[in-house]
């Protein structure tokens, strides 16, 4: 039996790639087979004549399974706007249902999926569907990835509404300390602690001036104990 989550995060840039990537390799390490999706992803270059996305390389690194690249990606965009745009340019709209079969054909090949939504959870993917119409159509559970910074609570609390207001399942979130300078961070995880109906999976925070990322040793723990729940769907 497949498991998977929709990675969704309150805005774009708030480390949804890097908490994704996080995840995948604890599920590797418990043993699982294991994909990372990111069915959109704008912003990406030319090489060798094909489209790719740096996040797309992350989470291909982090997986144990090889696929191909179009499966993981099915739609690559060079410039890096709002997807339904960035399509609109390249003269392609895109179609929730390709994704959808993508998915399928991963869910297949591995026992985890763990799918990246791309910018925040309701960026717009064509002129009439959003990231929540996909989280929806792939009725997975949701991990939301909390950018924290100054203005965070008010954005990660609508987007939990937002996610219910879908019918979806909050997994869990993460505490993902993009500002290394932000005020009273951990003051700031409490509030969303007691605000949200959902457990704190994780706890990451920046380590140096180069904005990389690393998990505190709680966040670590709390990690390796969300991924270690799903043990009791192995035969």
């Amino acid at each position: 039996m497949s498991v998977g989550y929709f990675i969704a995060g309150t805005d774009t840039g708030v480390g949804k790639t890097s908490i994704s990537a996080l995840l995948i390799r604890h599920f590797v390490a418990a043993g699982w087979s294991t994909l990372g999706m990111k069915p959109v992803a704008a912003g990406c270059v030319w090489q060798d004549g094909v489209l790719c996305s740096d996040d797309v390389q992350q989470l291909l690194a982090a997986s144990n399974v090889t696929v191909a690249r179009e499966l993981v990606n099915p739609y690559a965009l060079l410039p890096p706007i709002a997807p339904h745009i960035a399509a609109a340019q390249a003269g392609c709209v895109i179609d929730l249902d390709v994704i959808i079969e993508a998915h399928a054909q991963l869910q297949q090949q591995a026992e985890v999926v763990i799918v990246e939504g791309v910018g925040g959870f309701c960026v717009p993917l064509n002129a009439v569907e959003d990231t929540a119409d996909l989280a929806q159509r792939l009725a997975l559970p949701v991990i939301l990835v909390v950018g924290m910074r100054l203005g965070c609570l008010s954005h990660a609390l609508l987007t939990v509404q937002a996610i219910a207001a879908r019918g979806l399942v909050l997994a869990g979130w993460v505490a993902n300390q993009i500002d290394p300078q932000m005020l009273e961070f951990e003051a700031n995880v409490d509030a969303l602690k007691q605000r949200i109906p959902a457990p704190c999976i994780a706890v990451v925070a920046h380590f140096n001036e180069t904005s990389a990322l690393q998990e505190t040793p709680a966040g670590h723990e709390l990690f390796a104990g969300f991924v270690s729940q799903h043990r009791q769907h192995r035969g």
